[in-house]
């Protein structure tokens, strides 16, 4: 015990135990590209009673092939049921728990108490983790959740690492602890936002989100009805509500240093090419920095680089540090910033054709790179390209198409080719 009265050996740190890296999912491919580039869980949602209705998610034959494949590596599948439920959800929450425990993920994501009384009732032996939208904020609250049996708390993200660190102190050890490191921050408390449900009647608490806090808006005074001012000095207006992306991956230090038991990415609507290449490089970095800190701050400008290559809105470290200030929001834009372009996946490698399915238009003579999963990223150019019939081609303009292309170098199912903007031929 340390001064305060509080356990020192709560912090995973002083143990030497590695924090899971918890990687999002919006389809099978997703989910199988996110266990191959590093994941030690996904989380993925189903076809009802998640937060993400506007994702592909699964069907719950989809859900079990990825278990499956997860399983199969030694990885674990979690399942978000963290709607906010009415009355009218209930029967089909109970039934929905009653045919997931057929495929046996491996906990429930929830955030109402009557969903986890009903998984209590139906599913006892599963896992239940308790979401962030149920706004866990104090020890005591995880401390409740405790006692009704619950394995892990998902953290609010208005926590700072210090106070992260006093509610490991406080509460036992099998209690674990999951933080967001890495996505989108919406403006809402612990995810709870109603400007979807006010603007549109899309009720984001029910997974319908619209994103108004990606909107630009003006401001109007009360007895000038009609004439729109720019809260900003921005004649486009401004993107008041509009927060930069959440990124922590040059502070892996301070969150294992806090006790945090999973590094959780945030996602579910993201591409196989964003997930892959978060997935890899927080994976690298945990590596490193369990191998040494020395090893881990040599490579801090790779993750930089890495990182870099994602889709995104510029980055923030969010509360952990503080109370973010206005540097933390965009104002005079909502787009990501996209240097790299997803050409697709292989999927199978025979005679030196690889089998993906297009996902961005190229060119036979095109310039790109090959992500591996190992970490390494391969230059390569396109040889020759061919549609399914055999028939040479081009250029592959269609979207979703299914093709085999020859690179210069040979390629393995489960790279990820992307090219960098300026790179086309």
């Amino acid at each position: 015990m340390n001064r305060d009265g509080k356990n020192e050996q709560n912090n995973p740190a002083r143990k030497g135990i590695k924090p899971e890296l918890l990687i999002p999912a919006s389809s099978l491919e997703v989910l199988q590209v996110a266990v191959m580039y590093g994941a030690d869980a996904v989380y993925i949602g189903g076809e009802h009673y998640g937060l993400r209705a506007k994702a592909k998610n699964f069907s719950m034959e989809e859900m079990g092939a990825g278990i499956e494949f997860a399983h199969a590596r030694g990885k674990k599948v979690y399942v978000t049921a963290n709607i906010t439920a009415h009355d009218a959800d209930l029967d089909g929450v109970e039934k929905y728990f009653k045919e997931l425990s057929g495929i046996h993920p491996d906990a429930l994501i929830i955030s109402d108490p009557g969903v986890f009384e009903i998984a209590k009732e139906t599913v006892p032996d599963m896992d239940i983790h308790i979401s962030t939208q149920a706004n866990n904020v104090n020890y005591r609250t995880c401390l409740f959740w405790k006692k009704q049996g619950v394995k892990r708390i998902v953290t609010a993200r208005e926590l700072s690492l210090a106070e992260i660190a006093d509610i490991r102190a406080h509460i036992p050890d099998g209690l674990e602890l999951e933080t967001f490191v890495h996505g989108a921050m919406c403006i809402s408390y612990s995810g709870r936002c109603l400007l979807s449900n006010y603007f549109t009647g899309r009720d984001a608490n029910l997974g319908a989100c619209t994103h108004p806090c990606r909107w630009k808006y003006y401001l109007m005074e009360e007895t000038r009805p009609g004439e729109y001012l720019p809260v900003f000095e921005n004649d486009r207006g401004t993107y008041i509500f509009n927060s930069r992306d959440l990124c922590m991956v040059e502070h892996i230090p301070e969150l294992v240093g806090a006790g945090i038991d999973s590094f959780k990415v945030e996602g579910r609507m993201k591409t196989a090419l964003y997930v892959a290449a978060v997935a890899r490089t927080y994976r690298r970095a945990i590596d490193d920095y369990f191998v040494s800190e020395e090893l881990y701050r040599e490579n801090l400008s790779w993750y930089r680089g890495e990182i870099g290559k994602c889709t995104y809105r510029q980055y923030t470290t969010g509360f952990f540090f503080g109370k973010p200030g206005s540097d933390a929001q965009i104002y005079d834009n909502n787009v990501y910033i996209k240097d790299y372009t997803y050409l697709g996946i292989v999927y199978d490698v025979k005679d030196g054709w690889c089998k993906m399915q297009q996902r961005n238009k190229f060119c036979v003579g095109d310039a790109a790179e090959a992500m591996k999963p190992s970490g390494e990223n391969v230059a390569v150019k396109v040889i020759a390209i061919r549609d399914s019939e055999g028939n040479a081609m081009e250029s592959c303009p269609h979207p979703q198409q299914e093709i085999f292309v020859r690179f210069d170098k040979e390629l393995s199912a489960f790279d990820l080719v992307r090219q960098e903007k300026e790179s086309g031929g």
